[in-house]
């Protein structure tokens, strides 16, 4: 009668077992973040993420600026442009002149794994925008990297024509563009679920799933001891 239960009591737990995988596996993947451009401020010898975006950003002369394509989640784990961002390197070869500004441009188009399908990331490159000095980093950045493309809701969505297509879309862990329900914004973070659609939690399938299963368990262990009583 022992064994009977022991072997009963196996092929419970095998069964639930069975049943969390299932819900597991049936859970939605979560989305790896979204593909676009983001903006950055120098900060003595580090990269800040922009407090606003390239069209409402005023910077002074003298200001180091950074533009970074890849696709991230939200500004806490958004890729910072690489190499050099010294402005007298940068802009050593365009002297001051009156009534104008200059700007220090760090532009990188990110790396092939970031790269929407059939296109290639051209290499990182710097510049030295001299604007007026009520000119945006959206103006000093037209100045040096044309053409720009911007959607209907003036988000930047290409730089010197790259990426040729797609802007700010939300890509799945397998690297497939979504569509989003709400683009980042360059310069502004998108760090709640909300904004992006996407808590980045757990589903409510799947915790319906895992308390169904937990009661089950429950369950099966109370009737083994009542038979065993």
């Amino acid at each position: 009668m022992t064994r009977g239960r022991a072997r009963c009591g196996r092929l419970v737990i095998g069964a639930l077992l069975a049943a969390l995988f299932g819900v597991l596996a049936a859970a939605p993947a979560q989305a790896a973040g979204y593909r676009y451009w983001s903006f950055w401020d120098r900060d003595g010898a580090k990269w800040a993420y922009a407090s606003q975006g390239p069209s409402t950003a005023h910077p002074d002369d003298g200001a180091v600026q950074g533009f970074r394509f890849s696709v991230s989640e939200d500004s806490k784990d958004a890729a910072k442009p690489r190499g050099a961002a010294d402005f007298d390197a940068i802009c050593a070869k365009t002297p001051a002149k009156d009534d104008r500004k200059r700007i220090a441009l760090v532009v990188d188009f990110g790396t092939p794994g970031d790269a929407p399908d059939g296109e290639s990331p051209p290499k990182p490159r710097t510049a030295c925008a001299q604007v007026a000095d009520d000119a945006t980093s959206a103006d000093a950045l037209a100045a040096v990297a044309k053409p720009l493309r911007y959607d209907s809701n003036a988000l930047l969505c290409a730089i010197a024509d790259y990426p040729k297509s797609g802007c700010g879309e939300q890509v799945a862990g397998n690297g497939q563009s979504e569509k989003a329900e709400k683009k980042p914004t360059a310069g502004e973070s998108s760090e709640s679920g909300e904004e992006k659609g996407d808590s980045g939690g757990p589903s409510v399938g799947l915790i319906a799933g895992v308390a169904a299963i937990a009661l089950l368990g429950g369950a099966a262990v109370w009737q083994a001891r009542r038979r065993r009583g």
